[in-house]
């Protein structure tokens, strides 16, 4: 576990006074692999935390009111004695915060009151799940803060799910969080998603000779939030047709044979979705495969084919229109790269960010062509961080 920025420390006190016991938390980003739009199906994903942060310094108040200053954003209060979910608060910090404290107070924890000072390097609007970092840092506060058994990694980001889909109101699958909580980079099944299977890798992309970079459009997530919305949807509304809820339980080949008759029920984009889903399913498993054996031409071969079939099938590139800033970043990117590397788009998509996997002697040329055309520092190199989640008290 690294030590707090002292700054971070002289701000706590600055804001809120000092004299207390202080606990120091850390939540990473994340960078999805593999598995594109396939982990709310029960799909396999890989996912690995990176090297960019919340970090944030809290106390306990002797108050039932958790005060919150995040660098960059209004400081702000709510009141604990109260965590059900108020529809005033979605889409907001204050209801994932509110949504965390009914969390950790279900682990039988006494609620208390709190102050925490927060700082984040994590661009923001970049799709690498910052929100999710936010969930985890203030979980992990609570459960340090609140006396009680410990919570494991994946029911701590079973919790954060649950506030983001209930208290913020957006529907996620659980990737971002298990990702982010497990740290490193991992394997993770969905298949059972009150017990997803997992399994982590010692591996630094930069000792085969790459760098991973991921270049953000800058444009508003929040105008792509019912096209993100509609991908899912349209999957389940597949599956749906099978009596089934997630397309991991409906098999390839039970789909195959009623092609005809949902494209002209439902019509061809969610038949189209549910392709990618299967191809993309077997992808990630080939993908984690090459991974373990070190192979990194077949694993980017296989990157290759999943940018192509989230692009075609899964269409979360563009949604029509003159606007298409995550097609053009793709092709840019491939632009500079030649035959040389992979690119393809990243979590979410739309508006968000895209992948790349560069050569590291060509890094810096991809870097700074990518930000003469989507602007300065909007494209950069990660590092996988072996770290995830948690609190300690200093």
């Amino acid at each position: 576990m690294s030590s707090p920025d002292p700054t971070l420390i002289d701000r706590f006190v600055e804001q809120f006074g000092g004299n207390r016991a202080l606990a120091h938390v850390h939540a990473p980003a994340r960078s999805e692999i593999a598995g594109n739009h396939t982990d709310h199906e029960g799909g396999h994903v890989v996912a690995g935390a990176l090297d960019v942060a919340i970090e944030g310094i809290a106390a306990l108040n002797g108050t039932m009111v958790a005060r919150v200053a995040s660098e960059g954003y209004e400081p702000f209060e709510i009141d604990l004695s109260d965590v059900s979910a108020r529809p005033e608060e979605q889409v907001s910090t204050s209801g994932l915060v509110r949504g965390m404290a009914a969390e950790l107070a279900a682990t039988g924890r006494e609620v208390k009151g709190f102050d925490l000072v927060m700082t984040s390097d994590i661009p923001g609007g970049s799709g690498l799940s910052s929100s999710a970092a936010l969930e985890l840092a203030v979980g992990r506060v609570m459960e340090t803060l609140w006396p009680g058994d410990p919570v494991t990694p994946t029911a701590m980001a079973q919790a954060a799910q649950r506030a983001e889909n209930v208290y913020f109101g957006k529907p996620c699958g659980l990737m971002d969080q298990l990702s982010e909580a497990l740290g490193g980079i991992a394997h993770i099944d969905f298949k059972d998603p009150a017990h997803p299977v997992s399994e982590k890798l010692d591996f630094d992309f930069a000792d085969k000779g790459y760098a991973l970079c991921l270049a953000y459009m800058g444009t508003d997530h929040s105008v792509s939030t019912a096209d993100y919305a509609a991908v899912p949807g349209e999957m389940q509304a597949v599956a749906a047709e099978f009596g089934q809820t997630r397309l991991c339980d409906v098999p390839a080949e039970a789909f195959d044979e009623r092609v005809v008759d949902l494209r002209a029920k439902l019509g061809d984009r969610p038949v189209l979705r549910a392709l990618h889903y299967y191809i993309e399913n077997q992808l990630v498993i080939e993908r984690w495969d090459a991974l373990c054996a070190g192979d990194i031409d077949t694993f980017l071969d296989l990157t290759r084919r999943s940018g192509a079939s989230s692009g075609m099938y899964l269409q979360n590139v563009a949604n029509g229109g003159n606007d298409q800033p995550a097609m053009v970043a793709l092709a840019l990117a491939e632009h500079v790269l030649g035959d040389n590397g992979a690119v393809r788009i990243h979590g979410g998509g739309f508006g968000g960010s895209i992948q790349a996997f560069v050569p590291l002697d060509m890094v810096d040329h991809f870097v700074k062509s990518m930000d003469a055309w989507l602007g300065e520092g909007n494209c950069r190199t990660y590092r996988i961080a072996s770290e995830g989640a948690y609190a300690a008290w200093l």
